[in-house]
């Protein structure tokens, strides 16, 4: 029965192998050739938009001769491997500028050639060029395709109109096309919308008439597949056509090398039939006596994992049974290994966000004061101190924004806290001073950012801010024993015991960045952990000094181990 079951089920999955197979690679070639029509779609849209990006800067420019427009177009052919040069023509051939700046060849009859002609023909839209030799320049044999237009510039103060030239390099749509593999003796091949071939990995043997390609049905699809006869030999073939350039990508295979196929799955249909009715024959007589085997081992793997063994995937054979149930028991330990990467993904993804709610705590009071400061200033004529006032705003934002980076060095950190405490002795018409001092160790060490600033906030706010006298800032930084020391200390009116209390624990919070010292010390342990923070030491009448205690490290690989970006 066994042996019946066998043969009578290979006979049926025979049949339905041999017709899937025969519909899967009609489908593959399709697949291929569609794959192929989207990434040379996608390389011509992005020249496009290279294109459209050199004719906006010639658009914007006021001079053609401008030394910026060379640059600015000198820097794109610099970063584009596959653009080989950017030429700018009148209507009757004359150079107007180009790019790289090379020599011209001599009679290079340029009127006549394709792509001008098809600027003038066509001046609005964008023409495409079949592959040629670029014989513009002395030296250039390169092999490109031809994008051209008619396009506006300026030049001392008038608007003319030229013919704009961007020659890319073949070399990539070579690549894309050489890649496709049909079968053993398939291939594909591109021609234009008239007719010309464009790629071809027989070029040679068409153009001296050894190998022929019959075009017409080809121009009768634009998206299809259809046989084909013409050769003597029947073929498949299928047709893209790739948008805006109209070309068509030609897919060429060979059905008998299907048929190859099909003659190889019989004779493995029958070594199969052979070799499994022989096995069931003989091992028919040992199941009896192997079942307890089998068994045996699902009980072993099955106290491995009960004793925390979540790793190892338990291999069994046997009885259907036994290996039902061994899989079963595979997939529930794969289901608890993933909860249990999932469990620890989601809680370092809750940390992670704890940590940017942190840091997006910024509000613009700070912006606000320091934007009244500068109108106030407007008003007495005081230009040197606006100047000196924007300056440090500006640049106090740009250290804030830091790209989107947590981390920064500690020598931009002091340079944020620097700039702040300008803007602030400005608005506080010089009623404190301030002196930074950084060793050299400790300037390349890396700190989170915005540590510094709410804390100086606090020295102005809490402690110089209703002094008599005028006050001082002093802030220093340090590197010893793998430890980053940073110090804010002032000579204000000194802070309690429970102030001090109430600061870590957010009871009492800075007047204008809204990033308090209880967020500072928070995202430092977050960072670093809890033997990390702040400290305080503080004498009414006398000053404060906050210190800051960090791991001195000298650069961001440690800190993205612990999942920093």
């Amino acid at each position: 029965m066994t042996i019946f079951v066998v043969v009578a089920v290979s006979f049926m999955l025979y049949n339905k192998f041999s017709k899937t197979a025969e519909e899967n690679a009609y489908l593959n070639i399709r697949q291929i050739i569609e794959q192929v029509s989207y990434h040379l779609e996608l390389y011509v849209k992005g020249m496009q938009d290279i294109y459209e990006v050199v004719e906006d800067q010639i658009n914007e420019t006021p001079d053609i001769s401008s030394p910026v427009l060379r640059e600015q177009l000198a820097t794109l052919l610099r970063t584009r491997e596959d653009l080989v040069s950017l030429g700018l023509f009148t209507p009757t051939g004359k150079l107007v500028m180009d790019v790289p700046d090379l020599d011209m060849r001599r009679n290079t009859l340029l009127e006549t050639q394709s792509w001008f002609e098809s600027a003038h023909a066509r001046p609005q839209k964008l023409s495409f060029s079949a592959p040629h030799i670029q014989n513009l320049y002395k030296g250039q044999y390169k092999w490109v395709v031809s994008l051209s237009r008619m396009v506006k510039y300026k030049e001392n103060g008038v608007t003319k109109q030229g013919v704009l030239l961007v020659d890319v390099n073949f070399r990539t749509i070579d690549e894309l096309s050489r890649k496709v593999s049909l079968g053993k003796r398939g291939y594909a091949y591109i021609i234009d919308d008239l007719g010309n071939l464009v790629y071809h990995p027989q070029q040679q043997l068409i153009y001296a008439g050894l190998k022929y390609e019959n075009l017409e049905p080809v121009f009768d699809y634009a998206y299809g597949s259809y046989t084909d006869k013409s050769t003597g030999e029947q073929r498949y073939i299928t047709v893209r056509t790739v948008d805006p350039i109209r070309w068509k990508i030609v897919g060429v295979a060979y059905p008998d090398e299907i048929v190859t196929t099909q003659r190889d799955l019989n004779r493995f249909v029958f070594w199969f039939l052979l070799v499994i009715c022989a096995a069931v024959a003989v091992l028919a007589f040992f199941v009896s006596a192997k079942i307890s085997q089998p068994l045996l081992k699902l009980e072993q793997s099955v106290q491995s994992a009960g004793q925390g063994d979540f790793s190892t995937p338990i291999h069994v054979s046997g009885a259907h049974e036994v290996v039902q149930l061994s899989k079963r028991f595979n997939f529930m330990l794969h289901r608890i290994r993933q909860l249990m990467d999932q469990i620890i993904y989601e809680q370092e993804a809750k940390r992670k966000s704890e940590l940017d709610v942190l840091q997006s705590q910024i509000n613009p009071h700070f912006l606000y004061n320091t934007l009244n400061s500068v109108i106030r200033l407007a008003e007495r004529g005081k230009k040197e101190e606006i100047i000196a006032t924007i300056t440090s705003l500006s640049k106090f934002f740009r250290i804030s924004l830091s790209r989107g980076k947590n981390i920064i060095t500690v020598e931009e950190e002091l340079e944020h806290v620097r700039h702040y405490l300008i803007i602030q002795k400005i608005r506080f018409k010089n009623k404190f001073d301030f002196s930074i001092e950084c060793d050299e160790k400790a300037a390349s060490c890396k700190t989170l950012k915005l540590i510094l600033q709410p804390i100086a906030e606090n020295a102005i706010v809490h402690g110089i801010e209703k002094m008599q006298d005028a006050g001082f800032i002093r802030i220093t930084a340090a590197a010893a024993d793998d430890r980053l020391t940073m110090k804010v200390s002032d000579n204000g009116l000194g802070m309690t015991k429970q102030v001090m209390e109430q600061l870590l624990s957010g009871g009492v919070r800075s007047g204008g960045s809204g990033v308090g010292v209880k967020n500072v010390n928070e995202r430092i342990r977050l960072y670093y952990g809890k033997t990390y923070g702040l400290s305080f030491e503080s004498e009414l009448e006398e000053g404060t000094t906050v210190t800051i205690t960090l791991p001195a490290e000298q650069s961001e690989e440690k800190l993205q181990e612990r999942g920093i970006s």
